[in-house]
This record gives structure tokens, C-alpha cells and sequence, in this order.
């Protein structure tokens, strides 16, 4: 028989948890809020919106099919809200990463408590309290609260993350249970879908993804109830995967380009990994997470096989309940064989597969998830963001310790008083530790730099106190506070002012300053002198988003390390660039190929006019010819194909970024050289 919890040690238990985790939200939600900012690279997503909402499409500049947005989910989910509320673009941006943050600690900690204390189900545990715990480190961590908000979709992997640990360990308790035809039951089937979104929330995520389905459809279940759930959780995301395909000519947003997401850099991965983990002595609060984790596996495992047999049994008898109600067909395992070793061999496979929907399995498959994602991104490289790409993994480390329990009422034997001696003190110790650890935390702010907003030898930087300095906008939210960024008013006032057509080019050395090289002949169908309706403009600039969402639709705005422009995304990168910024294609291509300037008289004095003429030439190469029209030319039903059946090829198309060697690779003519500087600006 299950014991229950006295009345009294209930009544303690319940308040006790919900207290800790409005209090734990309540923090995280002040932390967030007091560091509440957008950033540059979340303005990118806001420009892609943009064209939804007027009407050109997922794209980032009109006329261009390019995913410049990592995740998919997160782009429409914005428009959708927008859609919705009429709101502001920053300001939903700003909500909706706000609330699914805290949803995801919410989220987090009610599936610990599952783990802990089962469903009602399926009760589990003695009387315990859950106090906050592995989850006060995350969200006292100033790069957790720094992207709750940022306008990126870290608070949407975080939630989605939650939500798959609330519902697996749900689904782990929970008897199985088919319907007629080997329907699954609304929340299994509900869990399958959401895990199913996993790649389009990130690519990264495919891997998670993978591993819980892989879980759930390894569990005892008929063949028809598994096809349902291959059904269910497949069907969104091969249906974008190939929509994507068709469009984008592509597998994976273009960012994956850019920063080559299937390279190697260990080293850098590693620097990255340590300047998350010194700042903020982050080892102390994850060796007391960890120890702690220990003694409490321990703790509740070692006193209560009684409970664990009874809720084995239970599954047994609803799982065979659920096959009677289906017929007994369970596919595979009903075809026994004609000899005992098959009996036994068919016999072993369904208490093997018996086992897997379990708490402890689904457990372990998150921490094996959080150490395949650490090291993913300890392999790439990492990012330039300070602790970004880590949130995730860090988030999914902590899901079994992010309450911590500690047992109340009387010991119910000797062997159960003799694992409190141990295990309250030893709990006591590491809870104590890491709410010393949070108070420290929050006290010293930001403890790491002298200068915060510089960046660091291996290129990583602060991201949202670099732009606090360089905007002198305490919370930059608005794409209007960008403007005070270096160069930004400066763009806005040249772009407007502009009535020919132009390349607008940063001038180096110069904060305030824009080369501005204007078309030096009528457009087509124009007089001399005659000035066009909708002259075309063109922005080249690192600053993405901040440059993007303070222009209108109708210009062009590119980078120079590929998150936008197409052909920097399928360089080669730089073998000591910044990660995330080791690309550059030289402006000389974007002059060559918007073919602004006839007369080499016309060119800024810095640019040679031997490279563009290289350019002009090695853009005619057949291989990234193709290439161009996968994503500008007219979208016909020829094109959709051509681009589904390519998109793999011209992924890992890549060309070389200086001209020269590029009209070479591709056996073209080189172009005479003329005298080297012929600009007179």
C-alpha cells in the first residue's frame, strides 16, 4: 500500500512548493526586467516580420528568398502575436520572450516535481518538501536574465525545453493507453507534436527532438500507435523542411552558412565555455547542484522499493489494459516464435521496452541531451555572445536538481532515519550554499570586466552592455534608440536624402560617415538626368538589425559576414576570425554586382577598381550563377523543384572571397588591371 503523507506534513508540503516557485518567477521576472534590452541581432527578426506583415513574404530583403532568422518558430510566432495584439514589433518582441522565459522555470519545476513526487495518479515519494534550487542558479546568472529578454528565441528554447521535461515526466507515469485504431491519448499525443517542433524552434534542437521521440517510440506500444506518433510529430516539420527546401534552396536557415555550424573549433569552444564558467565562480553552485543530486538519487531511491514495484505493477496492468482494448495487436512483439528461446527472446524485448517509459529513463535521456548539446557548441566554437549558446544546455543540466526535496514527518524505519542523517544535512549544506552563491551574484551584478563592454582576445563580448555604452541608452529597446549608435543617424539622414540610387558603404576610421556611391548613369528607360520614382539604395553594414529596422523595405541592407547577403554566407571562413564573424566578403562585390558605377573615375579612393572588375568577372562563374537565381529568380513550379533537389549542393557551395582567386577557381578570363587607384573622392 502507497503511504500517505499525514494531513498536517501536507499541508506544509503544497504551500511550501507554489511559495517557492511564485518567488523563484517573481526574481527572475525583477533580474529580467532590470536588464531589459533588444539587441541588434533580435532586430533581425523584426525586419523579416516586417516583410510578412507587408506582404513580401519570410524573407529579410524584398525580392531575395533568404531565412536569415535561425528560428523558424520564433519568427512566425512574433508575427502571429503581432498579428494578434496590433502591438509594437519591439514591444511584442519584448513580451512574448518575457513570458515564455518564465514559463519555462514554471514549466521546469513542475516537472521536477513529478519526477519527485509522481502524478495523482501515480503518486511516488514519502512526504517531502520541495525547495527551489538548481533553478535559483539559472535565473540568478546576469546572461540568463540578459536574454530573457534581447528579442532573441532563447526564452522560446528555453520553454520549449520545460515543456518537454513537464510532459515526458508526465508521460513517464503515466499508463499507456490506446484508442481505437491505435489512436494515442490527447496528451501523449500533444507531447509528440511539441517535440516534433524541436528543429524548428532551433536546428540545434533536432538532436533533443530526436531523443524523445526516440524514447517514446522505442516504449511498449502497438505498430499503428507508433505510426500515429511518427504522424503527429513529423508532419509540420517534413512538410516545412521540404516548403523550406523549394524556397530557400537551402536544408537550414542561412545563418547555419554563415557560421558553418557542422565545423570544428575546440579551442575556441572551450574559451568560450571558461568565460561563462570563471566570471561568476559558476563550478561552486554546480558542484553543490551536483553533490546535492547525488544524495537525493540516492536518498529517494534507496528507501522505497516498495513503491517502485507497486508503480511498475500499475504501469503493467494499464499498459495490458490498453492492449486488450486494442485487440492485444502489438505489432511486432504479437508475431512469437515457434521456440522457447524466441518466447524468451520476444519476452525479454517487452520488459525491456516495458522499462523504458520511466522516470529514471526519461531523467538520464535530459542529462544525455544537455551533455550532446554542451558539447555541440563547445565543438563549433561557441558565439560571440557572452553565455548565449550555453543558456540551453546549463537549462538542461539543472531540470532534475531544480527543486531540491527534503523529507518531513516521522521516519518510517531505521533504514529511512539513517538516510535523513545524511542526506538532510548534506541537502541543507548545498542549498544553503547556492542561495549564498545568488546573493553574491546579485549583489556584485557583473562581476567579470573592468570594461564590459569590450571584447574580450577570443572575441567574445557583453552583448548588452556593449550597446548600452555605444548607444548610451540604458535599455535599448526601440529601433529609434539605435540611431545614436555610431554612423546610424548619419545613415538614415544620406539614405533619405538620396535621389539617384546608391551603395551606401561605411567609411573606415570614420564613426559619422557614409561613402555614398551613387548610380553614375540614368536608370534604364530614364533621360539623362532625369531622376527615378524608386531609386534603388543598397546598405552595406556588420550592425544587421540596428541598420534594418531604421530603413525602409525598399532598401537593401546586407552584412558582410552572411547572416543577410548570400554570397558572404558561402565563403570560406577565416581560419583566426571572431566566431560568428569569421567571414567577410569585401564590398567590392556588392559594387560589382549592382553594377552602380561605369566610370572608375566614380569610385571611393579606397576601393580598388581592379577587385570589382575581378568580381564583375567571377560573378559570371556557372556554379554561383546558379546559386543567385536559387534565390532571386522568379519563383515558378520549375524553380521549387530545381531548389529542393539542389538545396543540399548549394549548402555546401563554397567560393573564395578574394575575386582574383575566385575568377581563377572558376577558369575564368582575368580582367586587365588597371592603374590601382583611379577614385577621386
Amino acid at each position: 500500500m502507497t503511504e500517505v503523507a499525514p494531513e498536517r506534513t501536507r499541508r506544509w508540503s503544497e504551500p511550501v512548493f507554489w511559495t517557492g516557485l511564485v518567488v523563484v518567477v517573481a526574481i527572475f521576472f525583477a533580474g529580467a526586467w532590470q536588464r531589459r534590452w533588444i539587441a541588434d541581432d533580435g532586430l533581425i527578426v523584426l525586419r523579416t516580420v516586417r516583410n510578412l506583415i507587408a506582404g513580401n513574404g519570410p524573407v529579410f530583403n524584398a525580392g531575395e528568398r533568404v531565412e536569415s532568422n535561425t528560428s523558424t518558430l520564433w519568427t512566425y510566432l512574433i508575427y502571429g502575436t503581432h498579428e494578434v495584439t496590433g502591438g509594437r514589433l519591439e514591444l511584442v518582441v519584448l513580451g512574448v520572450a518575457l513570458t515564455l522565459s518564465m514559463l519555462a522555470v514554471v514549466f521546469a519545476m513542475l516537472g521536477t516535481r513529478v519526477m519527485y513526487r509522481g502524478t495523482r495518479r501515480a503518486p511516488a515519494g514519502a512526504p517531502m518538501l520541495l525547495l527551489p534550487f538548481g533553478v535559483l542558479v539559472y535565473v540568478m546568472l546576469p546572461p540568463a536574465r540578459d536574454f530573457a529578454t534581447s528579442g532573441l528565441e532563447t526564452g522560446l528554447v528555453i520553454c520549449w525545453i520545460g515543456v518537454m521535461w513537464f510532459g515526458m515526466q508526465r508521460w513517464a507515469r503515466a499508463g499507456h493507453r490506446e484508442y481505437r485504431f491505435g489512436l494515442p491519448a490527447p496528451e501523449t499525443a500533444v507531447l509528440a507534436f511539441i517535440a516534433g517542433l524541436g528543429p524548428l524552434v532551433r536546428p540545434e534542437m533536432a538532436l533533443a527532438a530526436v531523443a524523445f521521440l526516440g524514447l517514446m517510440a522505442v516504449a511498449a506500444q502497438s505498430w499503428r500507435h507508433l505510426a500515429w506518433l511518427v504522424a503527429i510529430a513529423g508532419t509540420v516539420p517534413v512538410v516545412y523542411q521540404i516548403w523550406r527546401m523549394s524556397y530557400y534552396a537551402l536544408p537550414y536557415p542561412l545563418t547555419a552558412v554563415a557560421k558553418d555550424a557542422g565545423g570544428s573549433k575546440w579551442g575556441r569552444g572551450l574559451e568560450y565555455l571558461w568565460d561563462l564558467l570563471a566570471p561568476y565562480v559558476l563550478l561552486v553552485p554546480l558542484g553543490a547542484v551536483l553533490i546535492a543530486g547525488l544524495v537525493c538519487l540516492w536518498a529517494v531511491a534507496n528507501p522505497l522499493p516498495r513503491l517502485r514495484s507497486r508503480s511498475s505493477r500499475t504501469a503493467g496492468r494499464s499498459a495490458g489494459g490498453a492492449e486488450a482494448e486494442q485487440g492485444g495487436d502489438d505489432g511486432g512483439d504479437a508475431a512469437g516464435g515457434d521456440t522457447d528461446d524466441d518466447d524468451d527472446a520476444v519476452s525479454r524485448l517487452r520488459r525491456l521496452r516495458g522499462r523504458v517509459r520511466s522516470t529514471p529513463v526519461v531523467t538520464v535521456v535530459f542529462l544525455v541531451v544537455a551533455v550532446v548539446m554542451l558539447l555541440y557548441v563547445t565543438r563549433v566554437g561557441g558565439d560571440f555572445m557572452h553565455g548565449r549558446v550555453l543558456l540551453p544546455s546549463l537549462f538542461l543540466l539543472l531540470l532534475p536538481v531544480s527543486v531540491v526535496p527534503l523529507p518531513i514527518g516521522p521516519a518510517r524505519d531505521r533504514d529511512d532515519a539513517h538516510v535523513r542523517r545524511v542526506a538532510v544535512p548534506v541537502v541543507a549544506t548545498a542549498w544553503l550554499v547556492v542561495v549564498g552563491w545568488a546573493v553574491t551574484v546579485e549583489v556584485a551584478q557583473d562581476p567579470f570586466r573592468e570594461e564590459p563592454e569590450s571584447i574580450t582576445a577570443a572575441g567574445i563580448v557583453d552583448e548588452r552592455q556593449f550597446y548600452i555604452q555605444r548607444t548610451g541608452h540604458r535599455h535599448p529597446l526601440l529601433a529609434e534608440d539605435y540611431l545614436d549608435f555610431p554612423r546610424m543617424r548619419a545613415l538614415v539622414r544620406d539614405v533619405a536624402s538620396n535621389r539617384t540610387g546608391a551603395v551606401f558603404l561605411p567609411v573606415p576610421g570614420f564613426q559619422d560617415r557614409w561613402d555614398v556611391v551613387s548610380y553614375d548613369r540614368p536608370m534604364p528607360g530614364l533621360a539623362p538626368f532625369e531622376l527615378p520614382e524608386d531609386p534603388v539604395k543598397t546598405v552595406v553594414f556588420l550592425n544587421l538589425g540596428m541598420t534594418s529596422m531604421n530603413l525602409p523595405l525598399d532598401v537593401k541592407v546586407y552584412d558582410t559576414v552572411g547572416l543577410a547577403a548570400p554570397l558572404a554566407a558561402h565563403t570560406d571562413r577565416m581560419e583566426d576570425g571572431r566566431i560568428g564573424h569569421d567571414k567577410f566578403l569585401p564590398y567590392d562585390w556588392v559594387l560589382a554586382e549592382t553594377g552602380v558605377v561605369e566610370d572608375p573615375v566614380n569610385f571611393p579612393r579606397w576601393i580598388d577598381v581592379n577587385w570589382v572588375n575581378q568580381a564583375e568577372v567571377a560573378l559570371q562563374c556557372p556554379a554561383t550563377q546558379a546559386l543567385i537565381e536559387s534565390y532571386s529568380a522568379p519563383l515558378t513550379v520549375e524553380r521549387r523543384w530545381s531548389n529542393l533537389v539542389n538545396a543540399f549542393s548549394f549548402a555546401e557551395y563554397r567560393m573564395n572571397r578574394i575575386p582574383a582567386y575566385e575568377v581563377q577557381r572558376c577558369g575564368l578570363p582575368m580582367p586587365d588591371e588597371v592603374e590601382k587607384y583611379q577614385g577621386t573622392r
